[in-house]
């Protein structure tokens, strides 16, 4: 949320459940082998994960024909998830309600 906020985005957290988190992510086109421990909505698209600023404003800029943009587990350097100065390699893949998944960004 830190990271967002740093880049212009007005954040509401909720704490929800993980049932309520789940359907959540569900509704939004989010399977199963693309989740996190962070779901967001922003402009209608559903956003899961340490998935960076510059990608989801890029994203509603585009308005590509999406459900969403998602960074699956927790790779180190994403956005919340800095440890020092390591950076895993992790790719923002953009996935539709029917299960199309392709990558939108890569971050080397």
């Amino acid at each position: 949320m830190d990271h967002l906020r740093a880049n212009g985005f007005q954040v509401e957290a909720q704490n929800v459940s993980d049932a309520q988190l789940n359907a959540v992510a569900v509704q939004g086109g989010v399977s199963d082998d693309l989740r996190s421990c962070h779901t967001a909505k922003a402009g209608g698209y559903t956003v899961e994960g340490h998935v960076p600023a510059a990608d989801i404003k890029k994203m509603l800029a585009e308005k590509p024909a999406i459900a969403g943009i998602a960074v699956p587990g927790m790779p180190i350097g994403s956005p919340g998830m800095e440890q020092g100065g390591r950076k895993d390699p992790f790719d923002t893949i953009a996935f539709t309600k029917d299960g199309k998944k392709t990558v939108y960004a890569r971050h080397r």
